[in-house]
């Protein structure tokens, strides 16, 4: 079967019941024992005398997207001639910096296709990409094939509790297991581990590749950023001299563009830089990729006498680094605004001061059709187009 899976937007699918259930011959048996250090815990698969089976009709609170007491669920399915028949929804557990899966159903009919695990792959992206620590769930201890399965995606026991659904969970065999997945740590690169340098025109479809890969449905389903480097090339205001792609055992794994932009007070203009894309392929973020790139460049910009870079970026990378937003500067957007997003960070000490009013950038940057994006997109791998939570409905 091929399947889609979308977005279910909290306005129409909240309510929806998850009509989970199954039967078993098997159970892990739980064994809690007091001894005279401690306790002893002991997990074992055994048979059942007779199967345990579970329908969503036995319960008076049965299985919901969007229940009020998840204040950040997300949900996404897979519909069948508009008939939903598979769905995965998760929270932020904000206190602890986790996702939780909340829901995780596949109807019986289609199970065995791939789908429980294209759906944990959502949950998992999306935990990288709010750096999340974690990624956890509950199953019970009766329910051997979602315990397998879950195993079988990665995930390893990290707790349990012996009367979350009664007090004679244990002797029921039917305790609550909880499981978790954890990203992968990533090492820094040493620097004389990545070549950094200008683009040539041989390496322009990779970098470009690179660069859809770094911002796929990342802001809004799909990405535009790929076909602004190929318009970007021919601006009159790219400055190539300054932009720089970095290079692992000859891959293309991240680039930053720079380009020349304007701050006007009235009849006064300061020709300032900004930057962007900066992107780094997505197995190698997290490495220090996009750190070395901006350290070179600004350097490289600082020598050749420029005074400041100002960019719209994300307010929770860039003031790391040294970005400040831009009510520092007392530069506004076009229209007069700040928000967290808008920065800018001066190139030597004091080299932005005198520097203020509206902040213009050039027009390659504010009407990108989306018609001649997906005619470009042809040139390219087709990705599946999906929503992630921040993104506008």
């Amino acid at each position: 079967m091929e399947f889609e899976i979308v977005h279910l937007p909290k306005e129409k699918w909240k309510g929806t019941v998850i009509p989970i259930s199954y039967k078993t011959n098997e159970y892990y048996d739980v064994v809690v024992s007091k001894t005279d250090k401690g306790y002893s815990i002991e997990i074992g698969k055994k048979d059942l005398a007779k199967p345990i089976i579970h329908s969503s009709e036995e319960y008076n609170f049965p299985d919901k997207l969007y229940e009020d007491y998840w204040e950040n669920a997300y949900a996404w399915g897979v519909l069948d001639n508009n008939e939903l028949v598979a769905a995965i929804e998760t929270d932020i557990e904000l206190w602890s910096n986790r996702l939780r899966i909340t829901e995780l159903w596949v109807a019986d009919k289609y199970q065995k296709q791939g789908i429980g695990n294209a759906l944990i792959e959502i949950a998992k992206e999306q935990a990288r990409r709010e750096r999340r620590r974690a990624v956890i769930l509950e199953t019970q201890s009766c329910n051997v094939n979602a315990v397998e399965f879950y195993q079988h995606e990665g995930f390893s026991l990290i707790g349990m509790d012996t009367c979350c659904y009664r007090n004679n969970d244990l002797q029921r065999k039917e305790v609550r297991l909880e499981f978790g997945w954890f990203p992968q740590e990533k090492k820094k690169l040493n620097r004389e581990e990545v070549e950094i340098r200008m683009e040539t025109e041989d390496d322009w479809h990779e970098a470009e590749l690179m660069t859809q890969h770094a911002f796929w449905n990342k802001h809004h389903p799909g990405c535009d950023e790929h076909y602004l480097v190929h318009k970007l090339r021919q601006d009159k205001d790219y400055l190539p001299e300054l932009s720089r792609i970095a290079v692992k055992d000859g891959e293309v794994i991240g680039s930053i563009m720079y380009s020349r932009a304007r701050v006007v007070d009235g009849p006064d203009t300061h020709e300032i830089l900004t930057f962007g894309p900066l992107c780094v392929e997505p197995k190698w973020q997290g490495c220090g990729v996009g750190e070395m790139l901006l350290s070179e460049t600004m350097n490289l910009a600082a020598n050749k006498g420029y005074k400041g870079i100002v960019i719209f970026g994300e307010p929770d990378y860039y003031p790391r680094i040294g970005f400040k937003t831009c009510d520092n500067f007392n530069i506004t957007t076009a229209d007069g605004k700040n928000f967290d997003a808008f920065m800018g960070i001066e190139l030597s000490e004091g080299s932005m001061k005198g520097i203020k009013g509206k902040f213009f950038e050039s027009d390659v940057f504010l009407n990108i059709p989306k018609e001649e994006v997906e005619e470009y997109n042809k040139k390219f791998p087709q990705l599946k187009k999906l929503r992630f939570p921040g993104q506008w409905e």
